[in-house]
């Protein structure tokens, strides 16, 4: 048996042949994400069965929110049919910034202010909160009051700042 130059572990050399000692493998520690995956795989049928609720779900609620534009339709909706942008957020998130000419109606308000908007009950109106998710609430109460062509922004605010669109203060 030979040693290494500088010592270390010994080398064994077999028919002209260097055998190199055999390395002790560490066993992998199994993170969070090996373990969901292990688990997706392992129990696909149930897997399978969740991701078809959830998507049954989503579909669910977003029928029940209306129609959504983005804000790209929601401008062309505007510009051409003489439309609105109902702004629901409440007075201070409007005063720090809103899309040019919004009317502004608080949610928690809409149903007391609802005549204010009579006038324009044949008009788009395009609806808008700051994520997109408050929005669907008050579309469903202006179709309850009789309000032909009514739209939720998609995203709200949030996404219309992102797409660098222009904002009044």
């Amino acid at each position: 048996m030979l040693t290494r130059h500088g010592g270390g572990s010994p080398l064994t050399y077999r028919d002209g042949l260097c055998i190199l000692p055999r390395l002790q493998s560490q066993p992998r520690k199994r993170t969070g994400m090996t373990r969901f995956l292990e688990f997706l795989v392992n129990h696909w049928i149930l897997s399978g069965l969740w991701a078809a609720l959830f998507a049954t779900l989503m579909f669910y609620v977003n029928s029940k929110l209306g129609k959504t534009v983005s804000p790209q339709q929601a401008t062309l909706l505007v510009n051409r049919h003489n439309g609105i942008f109902l702004d629901v957020r409440e007075r201070k998130d409007f005063e720090k910034g809103h899309i040019v000419d919004a009317v502004n109606i608080p949610l928690a308000k809409l149903h007391e202010r609802i005549t204010e908007l009579d006038k324009k009950k044949e008009l788009p109106i395009v609806v808008v909160c700051q994520m997109g998710q408050q929005s669907g609430t008050a579309v469903k109460a202006l179709e309850a009051k009789g309000f032909a062509q009514v739209v939720r922004m998609a995203g709200g605010m949030n996404e219309w700042q992102l797409q660098n669109l222009p904002v009044v203060k």
